[in-house]
């Protein structure tokens, strides 16, 4: 495949230095740690919404050892909310295999960054690029989508031949200086111009020679993922509140779905709630009322939650564990990790 690429990367060079966002948090201290938290939580998700739980989450693990060293808990209560957690549980393993493998320093070579939890090829090249100046192509979903329509390349890019397309271009089109900028820069220009509905392309400094603009067919780059109707689940979620006003929770197993986190106990629809209390818990209901149901959609299923608040006769000390469960109390809020519907149901309790 023949690729006019030197000037596609002047281009987009040129249009960074003035258009650019060169003040996001990351960008102060351009660390291999600091952009590799940065790339992880953007992973996904926007820019505006990770600015937050980024600088909370630096303030409390400024460095790899800090990550390290912290409980899983820990880590989950920072991340709740922002979705996707086994991008949390994959950034805590791979610290501590920093910690027990790299001396606490994370490795500069990229066959050593893609061997760590959740860091694939792409995420491992941004992070050398940006915060080493490390020459390495990147395609995340942004960049697919630019060079996706830059080149007519059509087809899902899930797809093994059509990747590897992409990475062929991705790799001539990246320079051989200025490489924190430049990945900066067409991350930049995927996120603000070359977005996936109402395209910029007026403003865009490619546009001259772009498939996509010169046949006006911007909207059929990159091929759509084939879709299928997601299938819908159902659960029951166990409000279960003692004496105190505390709240039973307990953590879910460390893989799966919201793996780690803290959730309400959960029963079938097709099971009697009473009896499913008193037989797997011992508790005896004493006031049972039904809330709004509610569906929480994740990447490969629909699930719809019917919460029931449940009322039980028991005691319990402040937030003590038993069984794998805690007795949660929304006055101290415990750090906990917390699965998104879960939070909301507190705070709408509260």
């Amino acid at each position: 495949m023949t690729i006019p690429s030197v000037t596609f990367s002047k281009r987009l060079l040129r249009w960074y230095t003035q258009y650019g966002r060169h003040d996001l948090p990351w960008q102060k201290r351009r660390t291999p740690y600091r952009v590799w938290v940065s790339e992880i939580m953007l992973q996904q998700t926007r820019v505006s919404t990770v600015i937050p739980y980024y600088r909370a989450f630096m303030q409390r693990f400024p460095t790899v050892r800090a990550l390290a060293d912290a409980d899983r808990d820990e880590v989950l209560h920072l991340w709740t909310g922002l979705g996707y957690y086994a991008r949390a549980r994959n950034l805590h393993r791979a610290a501590r295999n920093i910690r027990e493998d790299h001396g606490g320093r994370i490795p500069l070579k990229i066959d050593e960054l893609m061997a760590l939890p959740g860091i694939g090829r792409s995420t491992a090249g941004a992070i050398l690029a940006i915060s080493r100046n490390q020459r390495h192509p990147i395609l995340d979903g942004n960049v697919r989508r630019v060079l996706a329509r830059h080149r007519g390349i059509q087809g899902w890019p899930g797809t093994t031949g059509v990747s590897r397309q992409l990475w062929e271009i991705a790799d001539a089109y990246t320079p051989d200086s200025q490489l924190a900028d430049y990945t900066q820069a067409i991350m930049d220009l995927g996120a603000m111009i070359c977005v996936r509905s109402k395209p910029q392309c007026t403003v865009c400094p490619v546009a001259d020679d772009c498939t996509a603009v010169r046949l006006k067919r911007q909207h059929d780059y990159p091929g759509k993922k084939p879709r299928k109707p997601l299938p819908v689940k159902k659960t029951v979620f166990a409000i279960l509140e003692n004496n105190n006003g505390e709240i039973m929770l307990q953590q879910r197993p460390p893989a799966g779905i919201w793996g780690g986190l803290w959730s309400f106990p959960e029963c079938t629809p097709e099971e009697n709630i009473e009896n499913w209390l008193a037989t797997r818990l011992g508790y005896t209901a004493e006031l049972t009322q039904v809330l709004t149901p509610l569906r929480h959609s994740f990447s490969h299923y629909h699930l719809d939650i019917l919460p029931v608040h449940i009322y039980i006769n028991a005691d319990k000390p402040g937030v003590s564990e038993h069984g794998g469960h805690i007795w949660y109390s929304p006055s101290s809020k415990p750090e906990i990790g917390l699965a998104a519907p879960v939070k909301s149901l507190l705070e709408q309790l509260t």
